[in-house]
């Protein structure tokens, strides 16, 4: 049994992340603004990570084995949380995402070293995109030596009737509606992960030991097109996508190429499942079957 504090986690895979490891006899405690309860069985931390002296005070002398990051998106707040939670914890595991890689344009899957955070540039008081601060963020972490951290960098994630960003319902009102879906004329794949998987392995790794960034990603990149596919199947009507040469382009069109590498996360020991596995479910799960 593990102390294991989860910032954030109060929807979508951080939802089902503190589920899991309640069922599997984990001590959970939640640590959040307060606007929403965690699940039964978890205890509760109301504070703003933002404000230090506040963090430290709600946390009063709680230590814990293990920290999973949810909601950790600039070097600032890295930079609280290494102070305040890093002497109070073996384990630092922070969820990244593959923005850390929109740099990137490869025709190959972009491994972990293809962003070191070792090597990125720090400023804590930049406005910065959310894949800057993404990467940021890591540094901050990565650069603390008497740290173990992990970042955990996640593929698009699809599926869950809770889905809240919208974007496989782009897709689906266009197909029904016979509108156009806008792509760029060269339209890379992109590696994506199922809502279930993603909370598995985030549990999973909360148990492990290794360091380092680590890319979560199912197996199978996927084009616009296969995306649609369940949702053609689903309204029998086929998509119809108009290539655009610059402007905005669909939630799950890329100009570039940098689907992410899992033989990492594969050679520590998980099994990741293919797309093709979970795709018609995920949609099905996300758009409730209705046609």
């Amino acid at each position: 049994m593990l102390r294991i504090c989860v910032i954030g986690g109060s929807r979508y895979f951080g939802k089902r992340l503190i589920e899991r490891l309640l069922t599997s006899g984990h001590r959970v405690t939640v640590v959040n603004r307060g606007s929403s309860a965690p699940p039964a069985g978890a205890s509760h931390v109301v504070a703003d990570r933002d404000d230090e002296q506040a963090l430290r005070a709600a946390l009063g002398s709680r230590t814990f084995d293990v920290v999973v990051d949810q909601v950790c998106y600039t070097p600032r707040q890295a930079d609280i949380a290494r102070r305040v939670l890093g002497p109070r914890t073996r384990r630092y595991v922070m969820t990244s995402t593959v923005e850390v890689y929109d740099s990137e344009d490869s025709a190959a899957p972009v491994r972990e070293e293809a962003v070191d955070p070792h090597t990125v540039a720090v400023d804590l008081d930049a406005v910065l995109s959310y894949g800057e601060g993404k990467r940021q963020a890591e540094a901050v972490f990565a650069r603390d030596p008497a740290l173990s951290f992990t970042a955990v960098r996640v593929a698009h994630v699809l599926g869950g009737a809770d889905d809240f960003t919208g974007r496989l319902t782009h897709y689906a009102d266009r197909i029904r509606e016979g509108r156009p879906i806008a792509v760029p004329a060269v339209n890379h794949p992109a590696t994506y992960v199922y809502v279930e998987e993603i909370a598995d392995f985030l549990a999973w790794a909360a148990g492990a030991d290794f360091t380092g960034p680590v890319n979560a990603a199912s197996h199978g990149p996927l084009t616009t097109a296969e995306i649609c596919a369940p949702l053609e199947a689903l309204f029998g009507r086929r998509a119809v996508f108009r290539e655009v040469e610059s402007g905005e382009v669909s939630p799950f069109s890329f100009r570039r190429g940098y689907a992410m590498d899992n033989a990492r996360a594969t050679a520590l020991g998980h099994t990741f499942r293919h797309t093709s596995d979970w795709l018609e479910r995920a949609v099905g799960e996300t758009l409730g079957g209705r046609a």
